[in-house]
């Protein structure tokens, strides 16, 4: 049909001269290398098997024909796609050692008896340990108690075993600011006193200031609405913010 042959450009007369495009190698090449990153995305999460990737690809391949492969080959070859398969497998081994980290804390807890006391939290590789600031410190003052000190001794020894985890210690408050008459401008500078005051006690425990640093977030990232008195004692705390660099 006559409007079939416009479509790739051929007139009537010249049939026999037709060729097939080409340029279906381009987008072809597009679609491998998508599927190849999906694969990848697949993989950083989950068990990463040489042998499996290979087959995988290898099957992908034979679905689209000979004529893909060498297109396909040129294209996961390249030392880019070696660099995201190796960063794929870095990723997995932080996230396996940051559970490790995980239940060895969880376990760790139970028995130096502060289980509904500390909370913790695993995501994304990264380890949340949760200090309600009633337990370190008096009420809206800056200054650790001697319980508070107590307990971050029971935890710097825990994490001075943990070499490889950089630690940022973040401050929050509630919604209500501080009263008239109050030595604070603002949540702002309490949680951020606070922060820095636990940062400095775990320096003079022993533990290297390069693993550390120090964040008030005031009344930011509520746990809960700051509707009851509760929920605004839940919602002040200190958190302790466990992440494996790759590298480290």
């Amino acid at each position: 049909m006559k409007g079939d042959k416009d479509i790739i450009g051929l007139d009537d007369g010249d049939d026999d001269e037709a060729e097939v495009p080409s340029e279906w190698l381009t987008t072809l090449a597009d679609v491998s290398m998508l599927l190849m990153s999906f694969f990848i995305l697949l993989f950083s999460m989950s068990t990463l098997d040489t042998k499996k990737f290979t087959d995988s690809f290898s099957a992908v391949q034979n679905a689209l024909g000979n004529k893909a492969k060498s297109t396909t080959s040129s294209v996961v070859s390249t030392p880019e796609m070696s660099t995201l398969v190796e960063q794929a497998k870095v990723k997995q081994r932080i996230l396996a050692d940051q559970k490790r980290v995980y239940d060895q804390f969880r376990s760790y807890v139970s028995t130096k008896g502060m289980e509904g006391i500390v909370a913790a939290a695993l995501e994304a590789g990264k380890i949340t340990i949760n200090f309600p600031a009633g337990v370190l410190f008096p009420k809206d003052g800056v200054d650790l108690t001697d319980e508070g000190k107590a307990r971050l001794r029971t935890l710097y020894d825990f994490l001075i075993k943990t070499s490889g985890e950089r630690i940022n210690i973040r401050g929050f408050t509630d919604d209500t600011a501080p009263g008239p008459g109050s030595r604070f401008r603002d949540n702002w500078e309490v949680s951020s006193l606070r922060a820095v005051a636990v940062l400095r006690y775990m320096v003079s425990l022993g533990m290297s200031p390069n693993r550390l640093t120090a964040t008030g977030l005031a009344d930011l990232e509520p746990l809960y609405p700051n509707t009851t008195p509760e929920h605004r004692a839940r919602n002040q705390r200190v958190e302790f913010v466990l992440e494996r660099w790759i590298g480290e």
